[in-house]
C-alpha cells in the first residue's frame, strides 16, 4: 500500500498549492471522508482495495488542478501520467482510470465494475457528511448568490442520493438527505 500512501501525499500537495481551485479544504472535508467511504464499501463488497483506494484519492484531481468542468477526463489524464511515473502496472492504471471517468453523477456513465461502482457511490456518500463545504464551493469559488446556493446545494444532493444504488448506502445517509431537503425546500414558488 505504498503506492496508496504516494498517491495520497500527491493529492494533498496539489491541495495545498495556491492554484488548487478549490483550495485545501476539499482535501480534508472530501477526499478522506471519501476514501473512508470507499475502503468500508471495498471491505463491504469484496472489491479490489488497492485499486479503490487508488481512484478514491484521485477522483476528483482534475478539479483540484483544471476547475470542476470536466474533471472527469482530466482527472483520467492526469491519473494516468502519475501513476505510470510511479511505474504502476498499466493494466491496474486502466482500471483505476475507468472508475475515475464513470464517478459522476451529473455525467451518468455506465459503470462495469464494482471498483467504479464503490467509486460513484463513496463520492456521493461524502457529500451528505460535509454540506458546509459544498456550500463553501458555491460561495467561495463560484460566487453564487445566496438563492442560486441552496438551490445548487439541494440539487448536488437530490443528484447524488439518485445516484446511490447500494441499500446500505440510502440507510447510512437517509437522515442526513431528509435533513438536507428539509432545510434547503427552497422559496421558489413565493
Amino acid at each position: 500500500m505504498d503506492i496508496v500512501n504516494k498517491i495520497k501525499k500527491f493529492i494533498e500537495e496539489e491541495c495545498k498549492k495556491p492554484t488548487s481551485t478549490y483550495g485545501y479544504s476539499p482535501f480534508e472535508f472530501h477526499f478522506i471522508p471519501m476514501v473512508r467511504y470507499a475502503n468500508e464499501l471495498a471491505e463491504e463488497y469484496n472489491a479490489d482495495k488497492e485499486i479503490v483506494l487508488l481512484a478514491a484519492w484521485l477522483h476528483d484531481i482534475g478539479s483540484i488542478i483544471y476547475g470542476r468542468e470536466n474533471h472527469h477526463i482530466t482527472g483520467v489524464e492526469i491519473a494516468e501520467k502519475k501513476l505510470k511515473e510511479l511505474n504502476y502496472p498499466e493494466q491496474k492504471i486502466e482500471l483505476i482510470k475507468k472508475c475515475i471517468m464513470n464517478h459522476r453523477g451529473s455525467v451518468p456513465k455506465k459503470r462495469e465494475s464494482i471498483e467504479e461502482q464503490i467509486i460513484a457511490e463513496a463520492d456521493a456518500l461524502s457529500n451528505f457528511d460535509n454540506i458546509t463545504n459544498l456550500f463553501d464551493a458555491v460561495f467561495t469559488y463560484e460566487k453564487l448568490s445566496r438563492k442560486d446556493a441552496e438551490k445548487s446545494v439541494r440539487e448536488k444532493l437530490q443528484r447524488k442520493w439518485n445516484q446511490l444504488t447500494f441499500e446500505k448506502s440510502k440507510e447510512r445517509v437517509k437522515s442526513k438527505y431528509d435533513a438536507a431537503m428539509l432545510l434547503l425546500n427552497g422559496y421558489e414558488d413565493i
